[in-house]
């Protein structure tokens, strides 16, 4: 099926896919959960692991969804319908996903806006009175709804902006200049943490060769390994697809998924060293290192003891840490959106992009306000099964990640893996992949992989995610 006649747009140059598509791998998931989870992982352990994953997983998918994609050159939905009848409703996953995700991703966006706001005030000596500690700034952040919402209002306004231009001249342009900025941002403020008293502490405990968590507990740490490596690619939400359909035909989708792998990896290494040798400074092995509080508490906490020059360097992190939410943030969207410009376009309406943007931009805004509202379940807001106990019920925030990361995202990768391995067959990928006289020397390293290794560690990601959701208590040594 042949679609590339039609009137979409196109990357302006490869090196605006590239940032667009990086862009959109390093997300919120870089900054916190890869320190975090390779510091509960045993440090260097985890990282072999994950950059053995990123090869063996996340290459073998990344390239057939790219190729995918780029073959069909239409929205998530018709590229698995038009690739396959039986699997086609996989498509549905992939848009579900991201709709979900953007309801605490959002917030999450717009807390990070409220960080910076906190942090410029407090540095024009404006803060009505300096807060205690992060804890304190974070709780009185969570329990102010009304200002939560008004910031996610504020966060997805910013995205419509981008997003209204279009592929090239929204996307595109805002990631080549808000990548670069990333990058020399997080190298400012690595400067300033590996300067830090203590902080040789935090690198020893990512860095230090230690392989006895493998012997202790292999498959927990291959799981959350596992998981991490899946989520931090951005692989099963569409975005890759998404992407890939608007990828001109001549350009390498091996050289481009190694390079996006390559850097995707390198941000989140270097957040680590940015934030856990920080943390580390600050509270030794005790410091929070879970999630949002990391973020949001433990940092904080930093910036606060570093005097004088706090605030100006937590005003740059978080601006770092909001320039990566956004550049995820456009790319969800950008999927759901590609849905109905597409659709009104094999219809034979012309598509209306601003206006389908607003569309789609007030519907993620309506159950974001949910999660703003619930103030990571301090507000007393009702929670689907709350009574039940189980992680995913304790906010809205859990229960919105926990059908999308937990459920859909594995399940489609899964089922996506078979599908290529078994119905529409691997040659397939091939014959994109070599179109215009692009070689595929890994053809037959992908073949294996996609077939044998792929689905394996799948169904060990998704059953880490059910584990750490429902706290079934799996892999429990």
């Amino acid at each position: 099926m042949e679609h590339q006649h039609h009137s979409r747009g196109q990357w302006g140059s490869n090196l605006g896919f590239l940032l667009a598509t990086v862009g959109a791998a390093v997300g919120l998931g870089n900054i916190w959960a890869f320190p975090y989870k390779m510091g509960a992982n045993g440090g260097f352990a985890f990282l072999i692991l994950y950059l053995i994953l990123a090869i063996l997983v996340g290459f073998p998918i990344m390239i057939s969804e790219l190729a995918m994609g780029r073959k069909v050159g239409r929205s998530v939905v018709v590229t698995y319908q038009s690739m396959s009848k039986r699997f086609g409703w996989i498509g549905w996953l992939a848009m579900l996903s991201p709709f979900l995700i953007l309801s605490f991703y959002s917030v999450l966006g717009a807390y990070c806006m409220e960080y910076v706001a906190l942090n410029v005030r407090e540095l024009l000596g404006l803060a009505e009175l300096p807060l205690a500690s992060g804890a304190d700034s974070f709780s009185a952040m969570l329990t102010d709804p009304a200002s939560s919402v008004l910031y996610t209002l504020l966060f997805l306004l910013i995205c419509f902006l981008i997003i209204r231009g279009g592929i090239k001249d929204g996307i595109e342009r805002f990631n080549t200049v808000g990548m670069p900025a990333l990058f020399i941002m997080l190298l400012a403020v690595i400067v300033r943490a590996v300067t830090l008293p203590g902080a040789a502490e935090g690198l020893a405990f990512m860095f230090r060769p230690n392989l006895q968590p493998l012997r202790d507990n292999f498959i927990k740490v291959l799981a959350a390994a596992g998981g991490q490596m899946f989520f931090s690619l951005s692989l099963a939400m569409g975005i890759t697809v998404t992407y890939g359909s608007y990828l001109n035909r001549k350009e390498s989708l091996v050289r481009n998924s190694l390079l996006i792998i390559l850097s995707d990896t390198l941000v989140a290494v270097m957040a680590g060293i940015a934030v856990l040798p920080a943390a580390f400074a600050l509270g030794g092995e005790g410091a929070n290192m879970a999630g949002p509080k990391l973020l949001f508490i433990t940092l904080q906490d930093v910036f606060h003891s570093m005097g004088a020059s706090g605030p100006l360097f937590g005003i740059l992190f978080y601006l770092l840490v909001l320039i990566a939410a956004v550049t995820s943030a456009i790319a969800l969207i950008e999927v759901l959106v590609t849905f109905f410009v597409d659709r009104a376009e094999m219809e034979h309406r012309k598509p209306n992009r601003p206006r389908l943007v607003g569309i789609v931009c007030l519907a993620i805004l309506a159950e974001a306000v949910v999660v703003a509202l619930d103030g990571l379940g301090s507000n007393g807001l009702w929670i689907p099964f709350a009574s039940t106990g189980r992680p995913f019920a304790s906010s809205w925030l859990d229960f919105m990640g926990c059908i999308s990361e937990g459920l859909a995202m594995p399940l489609g990768a899964l089922l996506m893996s078979v599908m290529v391995a078994w119905v529409v067959k691997p040659s397939a990928i091939r014959d994109e992949v070599t179109r215009e006289g692009n070689s595929f020397q890994s053809y037959r390293f992908f073949s294996f992989c996609i077939r044998f290794v792929v689905p394996v560690i799948m169904v060990l990601v998704l059953l880490g995610q059910l584990n750490e959701f429902f706290g079934l208590g799996l892999f429990s040594a």
